[in-house]
């Protein structure tokens, strides 16, 4: 077992996702990056000079048994995680009289009810370890108000942010810290609304920035943890 810290990532893609695989490495963790689609995820760590180093792992993160079976598999080849960053979502968009139950049911369960097995599994392993640690959520402005034809995503959003809130009061006294970033904004190459209206540099965010305040988050000194916070571009109005 390797004596190095070790984190895991959920929800690793080509944007914020593999940046937060990067940083943690790059700070001496070793890192499980966990996707749905593990050729996907091989490549992608591969494109990024992570793949001899850092271990790719498949995972339905919306399913109980895959979500267990993930924690003891990484435990017994790398060890506990003490940082664990949960990145994984779906996103539709619609009117509420048109929406499909089953796509909404899907969004929901990866983006919020995963987060509660991932955040479940975690805590009971930084607990039997007497580790300590930190959970970080990647939240959204979907999760401070619903938007006209994003009730997925806001759901899902809301769900998060009170799960975080919930085990933040339960897991600080026990010396895990849980924090909910809220991304206000595009990431990296977004071609939503805003990135097509603005011509400026930095107009959307950095997935590399991102990583940066998330690590800076897991570094806080526990007399004063944030449970919350938010990040913008300098253009986003809000």
């Amino acid at each position: 077992m390797s004596k190095a810290p070790v984190a895991l990532v959920a929800g690793v893609g080509p944007g914020l996702g593999v940046a937060l695989v990067e940083k943690f490495a790059s700070e001496g963790f070793r890192v499980a990056a966990v996707a749905r689609n593990l050729e996907k995820l091989e490549a992608l760590l591969g494109e990024r000079g992570l793949a001899e180093k850092e271990k790719a792992y498949s995972c339905d993160v919306s399913d109980p048994q895959a979500v267990e079976a993930l924690f003891g598999t990484v435990e017994s080849e790398l060890g506990a995680p003490s940082l664990v960053a949960y990145n994984a979502g779906a996103f539709i968009i619609g009117s509420i009289t048109e929406l499909d139950p089953d796509d909404v049911a899907r969004c929901w369960q990866i983006g919020c009810f995963g987060g509660f097995l991932v955040g479940q599994a975690a805590a009971r392993g930084m607990l039997a370890a007497e580790i300590g640690g930190t959970m970080l959520f990647t939240g959204a402005t979907a999760g401070l108000r619903g938007s006209a034809r994003f009730a997925p995503f806001a759901m899902t959003k809301f769900g998060l942010r009170a799960l975080a809130q919930s085990m933040a009061r339960e897991l600080g006294p026990k010396g895990i810290h849980v924090a909910h970033i809220i991304i206000d904004g595009g990431i990296g190459e977004f071609t939503g609304s805003l990135s097509a209206e603005v011509d400026a540099p930095d107009k959307t965010l950095s997935p590399d920035a991102i990583a940066e305040t998330y690590w800076q988050v897991h570094k806080q000194h526990r007399s004063t943890w944030t449970q919350e916070l938010d990040l913008r571009p300098w253009v986003e109005t809000f």
